[in-house]
């Protein structure tokens, strides 16, 4: 595994527990030219505040966090 996805799944390890905690949950499916793809799953998945999840906070952390990572993308 390449260290880029390593660290995205450390950190979204590090939040899992808060989305866990509202019922939901989050996949790592794919680090590829600097977009992380993900699937929301669970609560999270159809959720009026998935935007806000991913953007402001998943999104913000992994773009101050881990070098090279540009996007994160939710996969239906």
């Amino acid at each position: 595994m390449d260290q880029t996805k390593d660290m995205v799944l450390k950190l979204i390890d590090k939040v899992r527990p808060y989305l866990q905690r509202d019922g939901g949950d989050i996949e790592v499916l794919n680090v590829e030219d600097g977009i992380v793809y993900v699937k929301m799953l669970g609560a999270c998945d159809g959720c009026m505040a998935i935007d806000v999840t991913l953007k402001q906070g998943i999104e913000a952390l992994l773009l101050e966090n881990v070098p090279g990572v540009i996007g994160v993308v939710n996969v239906d």
